[in-house]
């Protein structure tokens, strides 16, 4: 027993100190510091309790075991939190094998000395054993006592739950929050609730049905917007060119570090007369993060609340996503290129179910050991080493360019850095302007090609943002890096903002000021190109579109919008950033209209995912899509190009007499400074 009360203790002191400086939890006030301090107790006496029911060494055997396993766990989850300041999730495990070939790049960079102490009670428990200062006591417990210890982790655990339903109603029914649960009930609960959930979800689609989107049909009846007419189809045959920029943050566009503009292309792109430039654009995503973007890029629909819809649902689900939209109702050839492996996110299957006709992936590239940094080749390499699969495309053609370098923990080799790290303090944050200003660079250097190839003349280029590069953990280089003295909740969303610009010689352009996200990107797309997205099942709204709904959901239930902006349970004046404390009658039902609407649009994309409800649904002149059509390897690939550039005589090759038009893209990468032609590395700033 002496042992036991022991475990439990250390155990105890141990996560309460992990959750006040290793997880940024949001408790306020005495009640929920009360709360904090009471959860792990319930499901740490009735584990180790576990123990009590067995003999001799055995049960101090258990103790350690158990003690070992969800130590891990909690170990796991620290380091998972502070690169994505949310928790782990069964639905995340399920899907690791997509992206666990990459695990290894970030994690020794997320991992603190600090982070080992989680295991220290672990060691002083061996210790103990050890050296016999508590003496291993083979009697028996008596079986009344382990199930009065039991009924006493049952009885706080009961406790413990009125408590948090007292302080937040509908805890375990409406939020979208992990933090919430971990906060009010404890790791160790949301871990079982977890579990429990991800096992609810994959009966879902066993019981899905058509008349399940009735739901979803009948609100789109009532809240779906038509595009703006004078854009309809201003775009149309265009060649579509997308731009995922990883990481890239709106605080970036005009921002100065060192007197030196960071991203100096982008900002000319950004503010040239022929672009269409989006200041109120946020990111949207959840746990997925990029793969999250990319849902909703292609698909209009979000990630799901857990872990990764791509890596869950990609394989098996029916999408009507974007490029078979075009393929299908434009004739397009569509194609994604990124520098690393397939299998990330799961992105080979995915883009089958979406339709793409190519998948260029790191095996299309040159390689060398120089050329790779982080999570794949490095941008100026990769931009330019996919030039020669691009320009064998039919035209019009739909690209997506996933770009990788300005991706955590932000590393770059000494001979690419052309602009010093800021100065916040904080490792995490310093060398973000680096690789930004890398990634800028190639991308200046990809829209001069473009230009001298003639490929700009016919194509519309879509930037944006992906996702945040510095979360909310980083409050204090925050502050720093926008010039305040410090930051609150309502900074750090506004701080989600990422870039869109949509970028086409003729385009009618300028800075527009409506609030929207990436949920949005697709309708407007389709718009310019002159396709009706009331035809598909789709949650955005085109952006230019006007009176539009400029409320923004996030995918934690959060949301802004040009008046309310909710951040927990808080809510703020958009305007003015002032936390609402006595709403008036007009604030109160813009609050409740901002949020059911936020609620609705996460539930019915996620019911839309979780049952795979478009197998059900199937619009005119649709066909859905046939996975089994498409191989991604690289004789596949080159063979159907050869035989797609006989048929249609479309393709950049074709135009310019079969001669590449690699020599018309110049870059100054040093990698291949011995094999291409190179200008200085100012050039790529003007």
């Amino acid at each position: 027993m002496g042992f036991f009360i022991l475990a439990v203790a250390l155990f105890w002191a141990k996560t309460l100190w992990a959750y006040n400086t290793k997880f940024n939890l949001g408790s306020t006030g005495s009640f929920q510091q009360l709360l904090l301090a009471l959860n792990p107790l319930p499901t740490t006496i009735l584990l180790f309790g576990a123990a009590l029911y067995m003999t001799g060494r055995k049960s101090y055997v258990t103790m350690l075991l158990i003690d070992g396993i969800t130590t891990t766990w909690l170990f796991a989850n620290v380091l998972y939190y502070r690169e994505f300041s949310d928790f782990m999730t069964f639905a995340l495990i399920k899907g690791s094998s997509s992206v666990s070939n990459n695990l290894s790049t970030g994690i020794t960079n997320i991992i603190r000395p600090s982070d080992f102490l989680v295991f220290l009670d672990v060691v002083i428990l061996i210790v103990v054993l050890a050296f016999k200062v508590i003496k291993i006591d083979m009697r028996p417990v008596k079986k009344r006592v382990a199930m009065l210890i039991s009924l006493l982790a049952v009885l706080l655990f009961g406790a413990n739950l009125q408590m948090a339903y007292h302080d937040r109603s509908g805890l375990l029914t409406r939020t979208f929050d992990n933090n919430y649960i971990v906060k009010y009930l404890g790791l160790n609960v949301y871990t079982v609730y977890d579990g429990v959930k991800t096992e609810q979800n994959s009966a879902v689609m066993d019981k899905a049905k058509a008349s399940d989107l009735d739901s979803v049909k009948n609100w789109l009846k009532k809240n779906r917007m038509s595009g703006n007419v004078s854009y309809k189809g201003v775009a149309k045959g265009k060649n579509v060119i997308i731009f995922h920029l990883e990481s890239f943050q709106q605080f970036l566009i005009d921002y100065k570090s060192d007197g030196k503009y960071v991203t100096p292309n982008l900002n000319k792109i950004y503010h040239e007369s022929d672009t269409l430039s989006f200041d109120n654009f946020f990111n949207q995503v959840g746990q997925g993060k990029t793969s999250d973007a990319e849902m909703m890029l292609e698909n209009s629909l979000f990630g799901t609340s857990e872990g990764s819809a791509m890596s869950q649902y990609g394989t098996s689900n029916t999408f009507q996503a974007a490029p078979a939209i075009l393929a299908q109702t434009q004739g397009y050839t569509t194609a994604a290129y990124h520098g690393d492996v397939p299998s990330y996110w799961n992105r080979e299957n995915t883009y089958k179910s979406w339709g793409y006709d190519y998948y260029f992936s790191k095996s299309y590239y040159k390689d060398k050991k120089s050329y790779e940094i982080g999570y794949g080749l490095k941008d100026k390499i990769f931009l330019k080493e996919l030039v020669p699969w691009m320009e064998q495309l039919p035209q019009p053609f739909y690209s997506k360019i996933i770009t990788l370098t300005n991706h955590y923990p932000y590393p770059l080799d000494k001979k690419n850095v052309t602009i010093p790290k800021t100065k916040t303090g904080d490792d995490t944050v310093d060398g973000y302007v680096q690789t930004a200003h890398y990634l800028d660079q190639a991308v200046g250097e990809f829209m001069k090609y473009l230009k001298k190839s003639g490929l700009d003349k016919n194509t519309m280029v879509v930037f944006y943002g992906d996702h945040y590069a510095i979360s909310d953990n980083h409050k204090k280089a925050i502050a720093q890096l926008l010039g305040k003295k410090s930051v609150d909740d309502f900074d750090i969303t506004q701080f989600q903002k990422v870039p869109l610009m949509i970028h086409m010689p003729g385009l009618k352009g300028g800075i527009n000021h409506t609030y929207g996200g990436e949920i949005d990107v697709l309708p407007t797309v389709e718009n310019l190109l002159g396709i009706d997205s009331s035809k598909y099942i789709q949650l955005g709204t085109d952006l230019l579109a006007p009176n539009r709904n400029q409320t923004v959901a996030f995918r934690d239930g959060d949301f802004v919008s040009p008046t309310i902006t909710k951040v927990g349970s808080a809510y703020y004046d958009t305007q003015t950033g002032k936390k609402i404390t006595n709403p008036t009658e007009s604030q109160k039902t813009q609050e409740q209209d901002s949020l059911n609407r936020t609620t609705t649009m996460l539930s019915l994309s996620d019911r839309i995912i979780q049952g795979d409800l478009l197998r059900f649904y199937h619009p005119d002149g649709f066909t859905k899509v046939d996975k089994s059509k498409y191989n991604y390897k690289l004789s596949a690939a080159k063979t159907s190009l050869k035989k797609a550039q006989e048929d249609k005589k479309t393709s950049v090759l074709y135009e310019n007499g079969n001669k590449s038009t690699i020599d018309d893209y110049v870059t100054d990468a040093p990698e291949l400074s011995t094999s291409s032609s190179t200008s200085s590395s100012s050039s790529s700033d003007n």
